[in-house]
């Protein structure tokens, strides 16, 4: 059911409100909310309007999954194919439906109006001097603006819906809120800490680790088994989900990367990607690879992905684990660099100094902190006969081939000596 209670006002933490029903405003433009209907029409209804009640996990109610939305047929809806709004039931086939409509738009006037009081009163305390101006009041009065800006409209269906179907104007601060929560609290950010604590990449690459901004990763589909080796057939590109299992086959050419940031300035960062478990024979341990860096990638939230070349500094090498090793840990960063506006100068790293590539070192002395944000991903991958390829034509060089330690034998001496004389 639709949540009527609104949002408290001016607190840090905004409350979630479900809700992604549609709003007709030519219809529903009355300022005065109608009186509620009669008790028995909302208990005889009840069951029919929680089927037709928007705001289940999917976004989407069942009249819209029954019915294609307008002017669009059944694709799906972004920005590159934005969709119009459509009504998911008609006015009057429920009472109660209507009431919450009337009522929410009610709310958003009510706020919308006190948001602009709001901006007057911030306009003219900006315009006096320096030294008449009250700093802290007009701090106090901007956070308000912010929040009373999401309030406004964070109820609007059409908000919520746009925020849910991929059509977020990320210029505002509303789908910027909305777009986080939903990526905070509904399991992108968990289930990615998740695999990250699972898989110990904290703290066997870095001691913290806290994202702030959605890092998503695209892979072509795996080959067919009898097929993987035609690397020249274009494949879809399908999005990965965090720890899973790629093949070799898949990971030969760079990832298609998209990021969903919820900063308004351009910010720039480090990419990289690294090896967790590469086997080190000398000291019968493992150690790590670099296999891709970026640095001075500009990133804001009005960029879906990088917009930058990502293979001018220290070329993309395919995943290659090595036969004998179990499977091996890629972790992909994008780390927010000491200076958000100054670039760095790091030195490209060529094929020796790749191998041993020790990250905490390398975080301390150019200013990296996971601690600060930024985003992360990772998989698994095992050897298959693709790696083999990548050696002698990729890398040029010669395949190692590792095994388990044989475990000693007590008996060994004794099987060498003659049982008879």
């Amino acid at each position: 059911m639709l949540a009527l209670r609104r949002l408290p006002r001016f607190t840090p933490r905004l409350a979630s409100i479900r809700g992604n029903a549609t709003l007709d405003v030519a219809a529903n433009s009355q300022a005065d909310v109608p009186p509620p209907p009669p008790a028995s029409s909302v208990t005889a209804q009840s069951s029919a309007a929680e089927s037709k009640q928007p705001g289940n996990a999917s976004g989407t109610s069942s009249a819209q999954q029954q019915q294609p939305q307008s002017g669009g047929g059944g694709r799906k809806a972004s920005t590159q194919a934005p969709k119009e709004w459509c009504r998911p039931i008609a006015k009057g086939v429920e009472p109660a439906y209507d009431y919450a409509l009337r009522y929410i738009l009610k709310d958003a006037k009510f706020l919308k109006k006190e948001l602009e009081e709001l901006r007057a009163a911030v306009e003219a305390e900006e315009k006096k001097p320096e030294g008449e101006r009250d700093e802290a009041a007009l701090q106090a009065m901007r956070e308000r603006v912010d929040i009373l800006e999401i309030q406004s409209e964070v109820n609007l269906p059409e908000v919520r819906w746009k925020a849910r179907n991929g059509m977020a104007d990320m210029s505002k601060t509303v789908y910027r809120h909305l777009v986080e929560q939903q990526w905070r609290e509904e399991g992108g950010l968990d289930l990615l800490m998740e695999r990250i604590y699972q898989m110990n990449v904290v703290p066997d690459m870095l001691p913290e680790l806290h994202p702030t901004f959605d890092l998503r990763i695209k892979y072509a589909e795996p080959p067919p088994e009898s097929n993987y080796l035609r690397t020249r057939v274009k494949r879809k590109l399908k999005e990965v989900e965090p720890g899973i299992f790629l093949v070799p086959e898949q990971t030969r050419r760079p990832p298609q990367i998209s990021t969903t940031l919820f900063h308004t300035d351009t910010r720039l960062y480090t990419l990289l990607m690294v090896d967790l478990d590469v086997p080190n024979p000398e000291t019968r341990s493992f150690t790590t690879y670099l296999h891709w860096m970026q640095p001075n990638i500009p990133l804001s939230a009005f960029t879906p992905s990088p917009t930058v070349p990502l293979d001018t500094h220290t070329p993309y090498v395919p995943p290659h684990p090595q036969r004998g090793t179990p499977y091996h840990r890629y972790v992909l960063l994008v780390l927010p660099q000491a200076s958000a506006t100054e670039p760095i100068d790091i030195p490209v790293f060529e094929e020796e100094n790749r191998l041993g590539f020790d990250f905490r070192t390398f975080a301390e002395q150019y200013g990296f902190d996971g601690a600060r944000g930024g985003g992360a991903h990772m998989w698994r991958e095992v050897w298959d006969e693709t790696v083999s390829h990548i050696y002698r034509y990729t890398l040029k060089k010669e395949e190692p081939r590792f095994g388990r330690m044989p475990k000693p034998d007590p008996y060994a001496d004794l099987k060498r000596s003659k049982k008879y004389l």
